[in-house]
């Protein structure tokens, strides 16, 4: 395998930079017929620095989700800058934009949907390579068994079909195949939420690994507050589409300014003391 990159240490300089940024849908009443304007981003700003991660935490409905899409524009803001490595992101013409969707990927909750199940593993990490044309077949699939190895999953199992894989499997497939162009930027949209409390250990180790030997920022997007400590450098807590607290880890689970910020910090002390069970007297 090559000699491993150096990437530069961790940096207070902005990577990504989002500012007041707006975003509405249109609803339809399904009864009246009546349409109303629902807004789901209302003013969001926010920066991430290269080799950091951010955490965007909140209740579902908050924005977390929609933030993402406007970020890598699957949809367009109504209003507002985003700059990634200093280009502004809306001012992109096609052939730029489509440069810029390498240099970031987007990580889904069930990994399982967004896997070919016609395809075997390694087709499913090489084929964005596939489909932007980079190197040839022999290269794509050296490629593809450096980087499962690099994600804990073994080249023996490179002809293996997706529903072959557990959950956890299945995750780390998909951050193999999110690797395979070498973005600069993963956005992880609930990524860990379906899996169980070991393997969402795992998969945060192999998360910070990544992070450590590739120089990769993260855009962490989670409504489970315990994850964030393990993970996260700076958590922002979304509500009704606004940035309504940015702090640490430590800050926001111990001191959170907020009442938003307390109630989630309130709920996920609740929850963790009824998963430990009544007291045994």
């Amino acid at each position: 395998m090559a000699a491993e990159q150096q990437f530069p240490q961790r940096t207070s300089v902005p990577f990504v930079r989002v500012e007041n940024l707006y975003k509405s849908y249109a609803r339809r009443r399904w009864l009246s017929g009546e349409r109303s304007v629902v807004p789901a981003l209302d003013g969001v700003s926010l920066t991430i620095c290269a080799a950091t991660t951010l955490a965007l935490v909140g209740e579902s409905g908050s924005g977390k989700s929609t933030l993402a899409r406007c970020l890598i524009r699957l949809d367009e803001p109504d209003s507002g800058r985003i700059w990634f490595h200093g280009k502004d992101l809306l001012s992109l013409n096609a052939e730029e934009l489509r440069a810029f969707r390498q240099e970031v990927q987007l990580i889904f909750q069930d990994p399982a949907s967004a896997l070919n199940p016609r395809l075997s593993a390694e087709e499913i990490v090489a084929e964005p390579l596939v489909v932007q044309r980079r190197g040839h077949r022999r290269e794509r699939r050296k490629k593809a068994f450096e980087l499962m190895e690099q994600v804990g999953l073994a080249r023996q199992w490179a002809g293996r079909s997706p529903a072959e894989f557990s959950g956890g499997q299945r995750q780390r497939l998909a951050i193999a195949r999110a690797l395979a162009l070498e973005p600069k930027l993963l956005i992880l949209d609930e990524a860990l939420s379906a899996l169980d409390l070991a393997i969402q250990a795992q998969v945060v180790n192999l998360l910070l690994e990544l992070q450590a030997l590739r120089g990769l920022a993260y855009l962490f997007i989670t409504h489970d507050l315990s994850l964030v400590g393990h993970l996260a450098d700076e958590v922002a807590v979304m509500q009704h589409g606004r940035i309504v607290e940015r702090a640490t880890p430590p800050e926001l689970l111990h001191q959170p300014q907020h009442p938003h910020s307390r109630a989630l910090v309130a709920a996920m002390s609740a929850l963790t003391a009824s998963a430990a069970g009544p007291a045994v007297l």
